[in-house]
């Protein structure tokens, strides 16, 4: 289904919207989130007008990029979500979204710049949701908000992205973070 739409894709224009992704998708992780929408384009075998009737600006892109690995987040969410110990769910899942928000140059810094609003409002929903159940059990201190966390995991994948020879570098900071949220 297209989002302008309710009627189906046909079935050429699904094949081009779906090699639009697997180009982006590649190009964003080569590239960074500023990858050429005009090589992507190329890349998929289309022209730029076909880029642009499946995906109206470069934002809508990287949503589309992206829902895939959210899909994968969120599901992991809700796994977690009766884990035995609430601050170890938290923490793996928090750890999910560094990882994911590392694979595309340049994700993090839109992440934090909100830009990509139709994937943060379900991963805070989703994160949201671990963080009070680690809350209730008295693992992680009440102050802390979803806002805080999702920002300081954003910050973690930016400043990993700015030290690509420290692969480490990622679970050093997470590590560190956490410490400071515990009561």
């Amino acid at each position: 289904m297209t989002t302008s739409t309710a009627r189906p894709m046909r079935a050429d224009a699904r094949r081009n919207y779906d090699r639009l992704l697997v180009e982006a998708r590649a190009a964003f992780a080569e590239n960074g989130t500023d990858a050429s929408l005009e090589d992507i384009a190329r890349r998929a075998g289309v022209g730029i007008g076909t880029l642009y009737r499946h995906f109206p600006n470069r934002h809508a892109l990287m949503n589309a990029v992206f829902q895939d690995a959210l899909a994968a987040l969120l599901e992991r969410s809700r796994e977690l979500a009766s884990a035995e110990q609430p601050c170890g769910a938290l923490v793996e899942w928090l750890r999910a979204v560094v990882t994911h928000a590392g694979e595309y140059r340049g994700v993090a810094r839109a992440l934090m710049s909100a830009s990509l609003s139709q994937c943060s409002i379900p991963l805070r929903e989703a994160g949201a949701r671990l963080l009070t159940r680690a809350q209730e059990a008295g693992a992680i201190r009440a102050d802390v908000s979803i806002d805080d966390l999702m920002q300081l995991t954003n910050a973690i994948a930016l400043a990993a992205e700015q030290a690509p020879d420290d692969p480490a570098l990622p679970d050093r900071l997470l590590r560190l973070t956490l410490r400071g949220l515990k009561p």
